[in-house]
């Protein structure tokens, strides 16, 4: 046996080794808060009348699942949706995943206030389990990493809501809304 195939078994027993160190806790894990996530989906009202082709708890455990796994947009999240439903469907416990178009009506509707509560309680089951530790930085506080990004931006139609950016030359003006949030670092 040649001494690279020596080296390559050997660290693939060193790394089977550290995997089996590691102890899954049955609250804590991505399973569990997936689960918990769409539990607490599950329980929002929805607001649309009649026969509706998606629940609520589906739709908008599909933009859970584009955020968390860091689609870049709605289109690049629909194109995963038809390449692989059924491994969205199992692993975020969806019935069906709604279209692009689809997501962002539903989705539009759906009041804000309805999700902090949710955040809230997988934070404070991160809290409790000390998995924020290690977060803590200064004074009790956590350090965490923020992103920021644009995701509007128009020269003609804008809100109250709407940032603006005056070209220096010309003199037009661009309306956009800018978002921040925590990242996780690897």
């Amino acid at each position: 046996m040649s001494s690279y195939i020596k080296a390559i078994i050997k660290r693939h027993k060193r790394k089977m080794a550290r995997t089996e160190d590691i102890k899954l806790r049955q609250h804590l894990n991505a399973d569990a808060l997936i689960k918990d996530m769409h539990t607490g989906f599950a329980g929002i009202r929805d607001y649309r009348t009649g026969t509706v082709t998606h629940t609520l708890a589906d739709s908008l455990m599909a933009g859970f699942a584009m955020f968390s796994l860091k689609d870049p947009s709605l289109l690049v999240f629909d194109q995963r949706r038809f390449r692989s439903p059924q491994n969205l469907m199992t692993i975020y416990a969806m019935g069906s995943i709604p279209r692009d178009s689809s997501m962002r009506e539903i989705l539009d509707g759906v009041d804000p206030n309805d999700l902090p509560p949710l955040f809230k309680e997988a934070f404070r089951k991160l809290q409790r389990g000390k998995i924020l530790e290690k977060f803590v930085f200064m004074e009790g506080c956590y350090l965490l990493n923020l992103d920021g990004t644009g995701y509007f931006s128009s020269d003609f139609r804008h809100s109250d809501a709407c940032l603006e950016k005056k070209h220096r030359k010309s003199g037009k003006v661009m309306y956009y809304l800018q978002n921040e949030t925590a990242t996780r670092s690897n």
